[in-house]
């Protein structure tokens, strides 16, 4: 535990995680100051006022520069000046996730890759349910670490969401199981659009793990392979646990003949059938395979996992049916924010669909769906900033493209071009910040948008 008694520490970002890592910092005897580039809503402001906590709002002066460190929430990027001035002058900058653990009591199990964490750390926070064991959920799934780490205990496992940007700026951050999902192109506007520094980023997760940690990765993904193996070379590694939906893995899981089989410590069992877990499409099957090691690595036992595998219902946002209106389905797919999670999306149906994307745009090659696009869509709904992009890039590839200028707009024009036994799909492949507070809210105005048809 650092202890952070008279020292002063200036948080920038003053969104959710920000104020609660000021907190955190304020109750373990820090002095804390809180800048933001933008405006702070009123709520959050009122919190820091309640707690005596200093803070500038639409600018960065000189008094934010004054911190022994800088904590950086999720949302500025590390090529803001803010944090140049810290890396220019030689100063430490961390994340918010790498602070809280600092004060963390918890076995960690941290959960990271482009697509399907919030899934998975959900699936999770379920078998841990099922097997009556004590947990805390939080990280880029909603809540921050710093917010509840003091609820953190020996036997209660901290079940964590971790983004690109948590681990962009960790230091002793050490999940006692870590699992990366899959590694695609995402965020690359934070990366100067390059693919290996975002990947890099992702791989972090691992860097403090030791013999005595688990480390679960997707066999099917390359970078992963090639990580897993550098990580085997290293000295004290953590042990490794792979799951595979194309080949059979020396540790970790697998199929054969339609069943999901275990293999550890050479030793094979059956865990159950694949067609009895609960939700549909590959990728889920992946996702269910990462949650499966993640319980074997935490000793969860295989009844209370079978029973989650089968019954666990999905999270809002991701797939989420919200109507049958005139026999059309209306699904909200919101945290769809990269291009990879919208094939994985459209992979999941067979029927004609009417596709809503858009949003702000994060250097997107829409013509990697193209083949999914021509197979299974007639109409593509554009919304955002987006929208010259996606005109630019499948105009010629889906028969009408139309532009919209809000959400429930675009829900009236997917009406109009829908026909029943069809499918409505918002699944963006863009990030909300142009138009919305993030993607629940997205979801949730395309949610009311259809209720309202």
């Amino acid at each position: 535990m650092i202890n952070l008694n008279n020292k002063h520490i200036v948080v920038a970002g003053a969104a959710r995680s920000g104020i609660a890592v000021a907190l955190l910092i304020k109750k373990q005897g820090g002095s804390v100051f809180v800048t933001d580039f933008g405006s702070i809503k009123p709520d959050l402001a009122k919190r820091l006022v309640d707690h005596s906590i200093a803070y500038e709002e639409n600018k960065h002066t000189e008094k934010a520069e004054e911190g022994e460190f800088l904590v950086l929430s999720p949302g500025v990027p590390t090529t803001s000046a803010i944090a140049q001035t810290y890396l220019n002058a030689g100063k430490s900058v961390y994340s918010e996730i790498e602070v809280a653990s600092w004060f963390n009591k918890s076995p960690i199990v941290a959960i990271t890759g482009s697509n399907g964490k919030t899934t998975v750390v959900n699936w999770m926070a379920d078998t841990w349910k099922k097997a009556d064991r004590k947990f805390v959920l939080a990280g880029n799934v909603g809540t921050a670490f710093s917010e509840v780490v003091d609820q953190t205990e020996e036997n209660r496992e901290a079940l964590l969401e971790i983004s690109s940007f948590q681990l962009d700026h960790i230091d002793t951050f050490r999940p006692h199981v870590s699992a990366i999902l899959n590694i695609s192109p995402d965020h690359l506007d934070r990366y100067n659009n390059d693919f290996e520094k975002y990947a890099q980023s992702k791989l972090k997760i691992t860097s403090n793990q030791t013999d005595e940690d688990w480390f679960i990765y997707n066999a099917d993904d390359s970078v992963l392979r090639e990580h897993a193996k550098s990580i085997s070379e290293r000295k004290n590694a953590p042990k490794l646990l792979a799951f595979s939906t194309e080949n059979e893995v020396e540790q970790g899981v697998f199929i054969r003949n339609n069943e999901l089989i275990f293999k550890i410590n050479n030793k094979e069992e059956i865990l159950m059938q694949i067609g009895e877990i609960g939700l549909p499409g590959r990728h889920n099957l992946k996702n269910g395979m990462a949650t499966a090691l993640a319980a074997r690595a935490s000793e969860i036992k295989k009844e209370s996992l079978r029973e989650s595998l089968q019954e666990f219902e999905g999270v809002s946002h991701r797939l989420e049916t919200v109507r049958l209106l005139d026999g059309v389905r209306y699904i909200n797919d919101s945290k769809a924010t990269n291009i990879n999670a919208v094939w994985y999306a459209l992979d999941s149906f067979e029927m004609p669909i009417v596709l809503i994307l858009g949003g702000r745009d994060k250097g997107n090659k829409y013509l990697e769906l193209e083949d999914q696009i021509r197979e299974k869509v007639h109409t593509v709904v554009s919304i955002g900033e987006a929208k010259q992009n996606i005109k630019t890039q499948l105009e010629g590839v889906v028969p009408h493209l139309i532009e919209a200028d809000t959400l429930k707009h675009a829900v009236k024009a997917a009406r109009n071009q829908a026909k029943r036994g069809e499918i409505v799909l918002l699944s963006p492949a863009c990030s909300s910040f142009d138009m919305f507070e993030n993607y629940e809210d997205r979801g949730n105005q395309f949610k009311q948008a259809v209720i309202e048809l």
